[in-house]
């Protein structure tokens, strides 16, 4: 599937399983599609399965996000005390969209958690409590990290009083949540990080399981042995000590004196924590000059991307700042960047630090969602399915790669998720057939029905729905003016009775009509009954239209209940 395709079939609001081989543009999709909702004022839920990934795409956690912290289960407590929180409540009720990235790396029963917590705190039986949900990633990649229970009184412990249980899965898709979300899986197929058609072919033999002798006599033409090594490019290791003793041992080797560069932060502290944890740029970065680096953000405007490679060449003599020359030539000074989680508009926490890090040497797990041009890989300690494709698929070409060595798990990916691969390509090329179906004006029907429902602003001929908001807010003004039911506006404008009511709230908050002109709006049935709908709202502490329907057991409309929120007085 085309990345078009893919992100207009994101437009219609469908629940979606983005995946495809990496450098095959997912993130490039996803912050499309953030930009597109942005541009119609709706700020989705942007979360990932990790810190790092978090990082990547400015968002938080998904553990963080919906409440469920380190929880390995849920019990009925815990979901009651998330939904009592009003700042969770508050994220997850006004969400519209819920974006997870890297979900290969989240565990079945985890999704299972966040489905509930959606369901409970939207009060909504619909998966996920009704929102989009898009979940990225490529099982092909690392897969979740499962601690082993201690003895089985701890498993058994579990059991009884678990809202979510245990699943014999492993993966995400093995959750009964991932089931029922009715995903269309878009599969991208375009590459566009190797350019080395030779090298794409190794990849994805080891992809497809068939890694074979004429596969493996091109990995050993890139053997090398450690005196040879070429120190400039980046070493990718199994284990966070080899990277920390490789890039210690090479600073030293420098002359002179560190520099050192202090990381700052603001914000809550658990998120700063995790913004922090996150991050590829260290707390306290020790530089001098010669030493290898790696940026770490993207920045179209200074030419560079998470993963470029350089050397500091010196130090600006004014500001202090390095000065870093990329592979390509091109000569950087490197200033401070800032790493936020944002939620609409609001910024809850900022770290700020230089987007460097010392890249001597890296670790296959942080290097994951690279792109290098060079990279010496010791892939002799690989212990998991995956981990020896994720290095391997970083470098852009066969001629980048120097190999230190490999074992009997390097070029092997989970058996599991072989199957599981085709299954998804199936429902892909399904997908995409349905997809070539649909007319564009059906299409453009869907996609503008999806904001409306999530009510943002439209947009026709390339014009902000903000000046078409006014004329369709105008339009219905001029007629309430007039001193027309919401029934005979209704029929004058072809909309739905309840479009009308929204018309009419939204025109009463900017203060175009009084508190005293909507007293037209009220059936003497429903004046009588304000006093009982007002306790309501107040009792639950929320103006939410469904939960409030839900409080009253269904005993009045939600157009009834509207009307009375626009009596509501807190």
């Amino acid at each position: 599937m085309l990345q078009s395709q893919a992100l207009a079939i994101l437009k219609t609001g469908a629940n979606v399983f983005l995946t495809g081989e990496p450098g095959s543009g997912k993130t490039h999709v996803i912050n499309e599609y953030v930009a597109y909702l942005r541009s119609h004022e709706i700020e989705p839920a942007i979360t990932a399965s990790t810190g790092i990934a978090a990082t990547h795409i400015g968002g938080f956690t998904i553990h963080s996000w919906c409440g469920i912290g380190i929880k390995k289960k849920l019990e009925k407590p815990d979901l009651e005390k998330i939904a009592s929180s009003g700042y969770i409540t508050k994220r997850v009720s006004r969400a519209k969209t819920l974006i997870i990235d890297e979900i290969s790396m989240l565990l079945p029963e985890t999704l299972a958690m966040v489905d509930a917590v959606c369901r409970k705190i939207k009060r909504n039986a619909a998966p996920f409590g009704g929102l989009q949900i898009v979940l990225v990633g490529d099982f092909f990649q690392l897969p979740p990290i499962i601690h082993p229970i201690k003895n089985f009184d701890d498993k058994k412990s579990v059991l009884p009083y678990a809202l979510i249980k245990k699943d014999s899965g492993r993966f995400a898709y093995d959750s009964p949540a991932w089931l029922s979300a009715n995903l269309t899986v878009c599969y991208l197929g375009e590459q566009y990080r190797q350019d080395d058609a030779n090298y794409l072919d190794i990849l994805t033999a080891i992809r497809c399981n068939k890694f074979g002798k004429k596969h493996l006599c091109q990995i050993v033409t890139r053997k090398v042995e450690k005196h040879l090594m070429p120190e400039s490019a980046t070493k990718l290791f199994s284990h966070n000590f080899d990277v920390d003793r490789v890039n210690q041992e090479m600073l030293d080797k420098l002359p002179g004196e560190s520099k050192t560069f202090l990381m700052s932060s603001t914000g809550l502290r658990p998120i700063v924590d995790a913004l922090k944890k996150g991050c590829l740029s260290p707390e306290v970065l020790y530089l001098k000059t010669g030493a290898s680096v790696m940026f770490t953000k993207n920045s179209s405007k200074d030419g560079f991307v998470n993963g470029t490679l350089g050397v500091v060449e010196k130090f600006d003599g004014v500001d202090g700042w390095p000065i870093v020359k990329t592979r390509n030539g091109r000569t950087i000074q490197v200033e401070p960047m800032e790493w936020t989680v944002e939620e609409n508009g609001k910024i809850h926490a900022k770290i700020a630090q230089l987007p460097l890090r010392l890249a001597w040497a890296i670790t296959v797990h942080k290097s994951q969602g690279m792109s290098m041009d060079e990279a010496v890989m010791d892939l002799s300690a690989v212990f998991e399915f995956g981990q020896g494709y994720v290095a391997l698929s970083r470098v852009r070409r066969l001629s980048g790669l120097h190999i230190l060595g490999w074992n009997e798990k390097t070029f092997l990916v989970h058996p599991e998720i072989l199957a599981k691969d085709v299954f998804f390509r199936a429902r892909s090329n399904e997908a995409k057939e349905n997809f070539l179906k649909i007319s564009k004006t059906e299409l453009e029907k869907r996609q503008q029905d999806f904001i409306t429902a999530c009510e943002g602003n439209l947009k026709v001929d390339g014009r902000s729905k903000r000046n078409e908001k006014f004329d369709t807010y105008g339009a219905t003004l001029v007629l309430w003016g007039e001193g027309k039911s919401i029934a005979q506006i209704t029929k004058a404008r072809g909309l739905k009775e309840s479009t009308i009511l929204g018309h009419i709230e939204k025109l009463a908050q900017k203060g175009k009509i009084s508190r005293q002109d909507l007293l037209r709006l009220l059936t003497p049935a429903l004046a009588a009954n304000l006093p009982q709908i007002h306790a309501a709202f107040r009792k639950i502490g929320s103006d939410n239209l469904s939960s409030v329907f839900e409080k009253l057991s269904g005993k009045y409309s939600y157009d009834e209940l509207r009307i009375a929120r626009m009596m509501y007085q807190k």
